[in-house]
């Protein structure tokens, strides 16, 4: 079946368009743009830049993907975008490419939902499945993993990372690393509990769940030093997997400046960016 573009989009040439794909009235494909097969692009949307979506997205009105990042170190370079498969941009979503500083790439996996109104800075990486509501705001080099499904006008300090699994309630500053398989939520923010509900949907097994509350309750509500708690659950000789990622996230977050593992990566994302764009460092 041939793509249906609408009379009045603008496909600039060098745009690659895959089949079955929609484009609907006065969206703009540039040049640098590849939209995968069986994509759906709804109208007056922008794809920017050197942007490659996957299969079967659904792109919805006024969304803007690949605009050029809000950073002043940015001079025009050929950043990129990558976005994986069936995911849903909905109403005014925005995303920016990336920066040399910050790796160069943008990257967003796939099955997730962008509610409206929200915005993934330069430099985001975000896992599978992640669920972002209605005005939610990434600011860079925020990395999002697998499933964490983010409250509605939530906010990300950059170099956070959001745990897998995790979620983050409603109108939640996050200046600090969430956890995985947390509960975030307040203001100032802090972990409330398990992820109870989000675990069970995903299919985790009672016992592993039941791991990680006695975890929560050793980790944050007991009267023992942190690292003493952490050692001890690490080395359990019966730790599932899902406790020593938990284990390994808080560890990585104390390595990191004020509560942010990726704060202490900042040199190896120039070095990547620099290398993949062929930037001679200055």
């Amino acid at each position: 079946m041939a793509s249906k573009i609408h009379n009045t989009a603008v496909i600039h040439d060098g745009a690659e368009l895959g089949v079955d794909v929609e484009i609907g009235p006065y969206t703009v494909v540039g040049a640098g743009a590849r939209v995968g097969d069986r994509t759906s692009v709804g109208p007056q949307v922008v794809i920017d830049g050197c942007t490659q979506i996957g299969e079967e997205n659904i792109i919805v009105s006024q969304a803007n993907l690949g605009g050029p990042p809000q950073d002043l170190s940015y001079q025009g370079e050929d950043t990129r975008l990558i976005i994986g498969d069936r995911n849903v941009f909905r109403e005014f979503v925005t995303v920016n490419r990336g920066t040399v500083k910050g790796g160069g790439v943008t990257r967003i996996g796939s099955d997730c939902l962008f509610m409206a109104c929200g915005h993934v800075a330069h430099d985001c990486e975000l896992g599978d499945g992640v669920i972002m509501a209605n005005n939610v705001m990434l600011a860079g080099h925020v990395k999002v993993c697998d499933r964490a499904n983010i409250s509605g006008a939530a906010a990300a300090h950059h170099f956070t990372t959001i745990g897998q699994h995790s979620y983050v309630g409603g109108m939640t500053r996050m200046i600090q690393d969430v956890p995985p398989f947390m509960i975030l939520e307040g203001h100032p923010s802090r972990v409330r509990g398990v992820n109870v509900v989000g675990l069970q949907r995903a299919g985790f097994k009672p016992e592993v769940i039941s791991e990680l509350r006695d975890a929560y309750k050793r980790i944050y509500r007991s009267m023992l030093p942190r690292k003493h708690v952490l050692e001890e659950l690490k080395s359990s000789p019966n730790a599932s997997p899902e406790l020593l990622a938990l284990v390994q996230a808080l560890e990585d977050t104390e390595q990191g400046l004020k509560g942010r593992h990726r704060e202490a990566l900042r040199d190896e994302f120039a070095r990547k960016g620099r290398e993949l764009l062929g930037v001679k460092e200055s």
